[in-house]
């Protein structure tokens, strides 16, 4: 039997964000290779390349695709992403699993496919459970983290981080392979 600790917060929110990262500096410590973080504009990715012990885990930040607040804009901020690469970290600007081709034609022919299903069944454990794995395959789909290989996974609700969880990678075309080994921390909200 292993037991381990899982951290509540009483309500999601970016206020949560430091928390979260002593969180992953304790699993990092623990022998965690792989640390991968959501992070739309880069201040939640530049707080964990920055608070991270160096050499220690590979860092990937992933954000969202180009053009995904509009047509061509990009929305994480070239500087931080920067400042992230030269701590180490990787950023990754990649479409997400959950929503893309499907989400168009759901828009278009107002209907629920599966895999708008597979992302409402994961936000029954909150936002952030929903970002992390789908995180994780926007990182493996990239060669950032090897299929099979753990990864501490981080996201929150909206803006900074308020969820941890530990799963095996898998890609988006092996989404079945992915698994949630542990969940460290999340909202109870």
């Amino acid at each position: 039997m292993i037991s381990k600790e899982t951290v509540y917060f009483e309500k999601p929110g970016p206020e949560n964000s430091a928390d979260c990262l002593t969180i992953v500096k304790r699993l990092v410590e623990e022998g965690a290779k792989n640390v991968v973080v959501a992070s739309t504009r880069g201040e939640t990715g530049l707080l964990f390349a920055e608070g991270l012990p160096a050499g220690k885990a590979q860092l990937v930040v992933v954000a969202h695709s180009a053009g995904f607040a509009g047509p061509g804009a990009v929305e994480f901020d070239p500087g931080k992403s920067r400042a992230i690469v030269a701590r180490g970290g990787k950023v990754c600007q990649a479409t997400m699993p959950f929503h893309s081709v499907e989400n168009a034609v759901e828009k278009k022919y107002s209907g629920t496919l599966p895999a708008s299903l597979i992302a409402h069944t994961l936000r029954i454990f909150g936002q952030g459970a929903k970002v992390c794995c789908e995180i994780v395959m926007m990182a493996a789909d990239a060669g950032l983290v090897p299929e099979g290989e753990e990864a501490v996974a981080v996201a929150g609700t909206h803006w900074g981080a308020d969820t941890v969880m530990v799963i095996e990678a898998a890609a988006s075309r092996n989404f079945l392979n992915l698994k949630v080994l542990e969940m460290a921390a999340k909202p109870r909200e």
